[in-house]
C-alpha cells in the first residue's frame, strides 16, 4: 500500500542521505514529499557531500541541488504516513525553526514512522522527542541526544547499523542505508 512521506530538508542536507532515501521510497512506489522552510515546490536546496577521509572528522564538498517538491507553508503533518530526516548541516538551522519542531512533535506523538539518520537526530532533541528513546546518529550528536534524557546507540565500525525504537529509526550516516531504509519499510 503507497504511503505519502514527507522529508524535512534544507541547505547543505547531506546528499546521499536526502537523495538516496527520496529515490529509494519512490522506487517501491511511496510519494515523497520534500520540504524546506521558506522554499516552494520547484525550488532547490544546495547539498553536501561528506565523506570519511581518515581525518579526526568528516570532509564537506558541494553536493548536488536538491528539487523541493512541495510548499512548505502549505503542508500539513495530518496529511501525512511518516516522516524522514536527513542529516548534513542542515539540521542545525531547520530545529530553530518553531513550525519545523512541531511537525516532529507531530509524528513521533502521533506514533507514525520517524527515520532519522546522522545529524537530523538534532530535530529530535531539540523538539524534545529523544527524552525516554535510543537512537543512533553519527558521534557528534551523542552529548545532544544523552543532554535531551535520550540514549546513544553506538555506530558500529562500518556506520551500517540502524536502531528502532517503537515508531523511531535512526542510524549513524549514509553507509547505513540499507538497514535503515529496510526497518523504515518495516515500520511503514
Amino acid at each position: 500500500m503507497s504511503k505519502r512521506i514527507l522529508m524535512l530538508v534544507g541547505d547543505y542536507v547531506e546528499d546521499y542521505e536526502a537523495m538516496v532515501p527520496f529515490q529509494m521510497l519512490l522506487m517501491v512506489g511511496h510519494q515523497v514529499d520534500a520540504v524546506c522552510p521558506g522554499k516552494k515546490a520547484g525550488d532547490t536546496v544546495a547539498t553536501a557531500i561528506h565523506d570519511f577521509e581518515g581525518e579526526q572528522t568528516y570532509s564537506e564538498k558541494r553536493g548536488h541541488n536538491f528539487r523541493i517538491t512541495a510548499d512548505f507553508d502549505r503542508i500539513s503533518g495530518g496529511d501525512y504516513d511518516a516522516l524522514v530526516l536527513p542529516g548534513g548541516r542542515a539540521p542545525e538551522y531547520l530545529r530553530l525553526n518553531a513550525a519545523v519542531l512541531d511537525l516532529v512533535r507531530h509524528f513521533c506523538g502521533s506514533g507514525k514512522p520517524v527515520a532519522a539518520i546522522c545529524h537530523g537526530a538534532q530535530l529530535l532533541t531539540a523538539a524534545g522527542v529523544a527524552r525516554g528513546r535510543s537512537c543512533s546518529a553519527y558521534p557528534a550528536v551523542r552529548p545532544e541526544i544523552e543532554a535531551c534524557g535520550g540514549t546513544y546507540v553506538e555506530a558500529n565500525a562500518t556506520y551500517s547499523n540502524a536502531h528502532v525504537d517503537g515508531n523511531l529509526v535512526t542510524a549513524p550516516a549514509w553507509p547505513a542505508h540499507p538497514a535503515w531504509i529496510r526497518e523504515f519499510l518495516r515500520l511503514l
